[in-house]
């Protein structure tokens, strides 16, 4: 039995069957029965009457694509897509699935470019990290010992947990006091525990007798040894008999056993399966896959808050981040780092194990696939790892791949580091620096120590932003747009840390909030300063004015300027002159020592009382307000019109 069939398997084949009765199709009633190849067999003795319908050609796609035939799978799912371009997130995935395997890696992603409507930007930028990531072997650089554990039995045995100095673990092998589940020819799951050797193998593997017996499933087990509780899911029932929702469906509840060996349930509906639960003591977090109808795809991972296991508030889905348009199930965290299992189109084939770094107000990095070793073509998941002896880390995880004892095997594996290549995300704003306001369409850049730029994207319509690259020592964060200044800023190391776990704002400039137009020509925006009578040392009011101009050239180091200087008509012209001029020089002291480049200061001039702008001349009475009209000094950018 397929590992993800394994604990999905009885409530697909509920709904399965009594579709199949309805339509009355031999192709339907073998494909829930999980008979693929039969039911490949019957859709096409099927087409030889009457076409399929939609649902009927994806059930032959999905039947293809389990048996390996990718070709015909991808034709099959291309068939429903090209009528109205549009597929459930669900079936999407499968046909992505299809298509890599049949076209490659490079074919793929030039079908996603060409049908961006159908995907989320989240899930096309996991797609691009994780392509690259699978086609570089970024993860080889780990040196695993993966052992097949000791234990495992011809049928299906998944979904370790550690439990407290032993491994608690699912299994479909046959018991006395289950029935056997005719559909898979497999005894209804249980919970086993197993005994840990000094390698970490398995051995002395049994019952487990925390919990109440049950007839039926029970199953995918998370030990909280802070609240000393057994969380797993076991089969709706009551008074030893099934219980069916109105549409005839039995589900998986999720439920918790004490010390002392009482179960009650936690999450519980007739028509959702919960799975795979995991306790987070850190958080009080009850994380678990369901197959909500709300969700991404088929099975989505959530977390509801307790209060020391017990729910209270309704599950959070953890966002199209995590969860993807297939099954995402078995989260576990260790060390601030999520992970979990999906069966996403971007992987190696099947289900494998993801990492993603948990951020702050629950943001997530990019799921990063744990690479060939951890994952196989077939299905790899219920991951766990815990720290082992003095520098080493051991896990556990379960997989279907070739050479195992049975359906599913428990794998155990010890390394030196935390698998998962690091990522680094950077979470913030694009700010105009005059108002605050978000700057839209602003380009972010990730560049590392040689200048490369690494990734580059786009600020939203608020100037929100969110980049993310494979770690890096030195990286140098950029944002621009057009008639706006550069931020650039390089971090290293901790930085780095600190950086990626804030809300990073970046402010810029707009050259149109800088400048203006006084007496026909460009200027760069102050306010009006004066000297004193007949000097010409800058006060602290001057400098406060002539700081905008240091920092407008810090931001536009390409600005070519002259420094003007007017007087009013009072004293004598030849003084009024030397005085502008001395005043104008003044100001270019003053800039250049503050750090503007002598090349962005093209000249100087003083006009004294050349150029007034009102009628107070020579020999005619003006209030003082009226003279100072004509005392200004103006920053002109000469080159405004070739730059912007």
């Amino acid at each position: 039995m397929n590992s993800k069939n394994a604990i999905l398997f009885f409530f697909l084949l509920v709904t399965g069957i009594s579709l199949g009765q309805k339509n009355k199709s031999n192709g339907d009633v073998l494909f829930f029965e999980y008979d693929f190849k039969g039911a490949i067999r019957e859709y096409l003795k099927e087409m030889r009457n009457t076409p399929l319908n939609d649902q009927q050609t994806l059930n032959l796609a999905d039947s293809y694509l389990k048996t390996g035939n990718f070709d015909k799978a991808t034709d099959a799912y291309l068939e429903v897509y090209h009528q109205d371009s549009v597929l459930s997130g669900y079936y999407m995935n499968r046909m992505l699935q299809a298509m890599t395997r049949k076209l490659g890696v490079e074919k793929t992603r030039t079908f996603m470019a060409a049908n961006t409507r159908s995907l989320s930007a989240d899930l096309q930028e996991n797609a691009e990290f994780n392509f690259q990531i699978v086609s570089q072997n970024a993860n080889d650089a780990l040196d695993y010992n993966i052992f097949n554990a000791n234990g495992n039995s011809p049928q299906s045995d998944f979904a370790p947990t550690f439990y407290k100095e032993q491994l608690l673990f699912t299994s479909a092998r046959s018991q006395t006091t289950k029935k056997i589940y005719e559909p898979s020819g497999e005894s209804y799951l249980d919970i086993f525990e197993a005994s840990l050797d000094s390698n970490g193998d398995m051995s002395s593997t049994a019952p487990f007798k925390g919990i109440p017996n049950s007839a039926f499933h029970q199953g995918t087990p998370f030990y909280s040894a802070s609240l000393d509780v057994l969380f797993y899911v076991r089969t709706n029932e009551q008074s030893g008999e099934l219980v069916f929702d109105k549409n005839g469906k039995n589900t998986l509840a999720l439920g918790s056993t004490d010390r002392s060996g009482n179960f009650r349930y936690l999450l519980k509906d007739l028509s959702t399966s919960f799975y795979y639960p995991f306790y987070d003591s850190a958080s009080g977090k009850l994380y678990f896959a369901a197959n909500f109808a709300d969700g991404y795809g088929g099975t989505d991972l959530y977390y509801a808050y307790t209060n020391n296991g017990l729910i209270m508030s309704s599950p959070i889905n953890l966002g199209p981040r995590i969860n993807g348009p297939g099954n995402e199930i078995a989260p576990f965290i260790f060390e601030g780092s999520l992970y979990f299992s999906s069966d996403v189109f971007y992987g190696y084939g099947g289900m494998d194990i993801y990492k993603s770094e948990i951020l702050k107000d629950d943001f997530y990095s990019i799921p990063v696939n744990l690479g060939k070793g951890l994952n196989s073509e077939k299905d790899d998941f219920g991951f766990i790892i815990k720290n082992y002896q003095e520098s080493s880390l051991i896990g556990y995880f379960s997989s279907n791949r070739a050479g195992g004892k049975g359906n599913d095997d428990i794998y155990g594996f010890i390394v030196k580091e935390k698998p998962g290549i690091k990522t680094f995300t950077l979470n913030g704003s694009v700010l105009n620096l005059t108002t605050n306001v978000g700057v839209s369409e602003a380009q972010v850049r990730l560049l590392d120590k040689e200048g490369t730029v690494l990734k580059e994207v786009v600020s939203d319509s608020e100037g929100a932003f969110r980049v993310e690259i494979p770690w890096q020592e030195e990286i140098t964060v950029q944002a621009t747009k057009d008639r706006h200044s550069i931020f650039s800023d390089t971090y290293r190391d901790e930085a780095l840390d600190q950086i990626e776990n804030m809300a990073f704002n970046m402010g810029i400039a707009r050259i149109d909030d800088l400048v203006e137009e006084k007496e026909d020509q460009t200027v760069l925006k102050l306010k009006d300063f004066y000297f004193d009578r007949g000097r010409s040392q800058i006060t602290e009011e001057i400098a406060t004015e002539l700081n905008k101009v240091v920092d407008a050239v810090a931001r536009f180091p390409q600005l070519q300027l002259r420094i003007e200087s007017h007087t009013d008509s009072r004293g004598g012209g030849a003084t009024n002159f030397r005085l502008s001029q001395s005043r104008a020089d003044a100001i270019q002291e003053y800039l250049e020592s503050h750090g503007v480049s002598t090349s962005n200061i093209l000249y100087t001039i003083g006009y004294g009382e050349d150029k007034l702008i009102n009628d107070c001349t020579d020999g005619v009475f003006c209030l003082d307000t009226f003279h100072r009209k004509n005392e200004r000094q103006l920053i002109v950018v000469l080159n405004y019109g070739l730059l912007f």
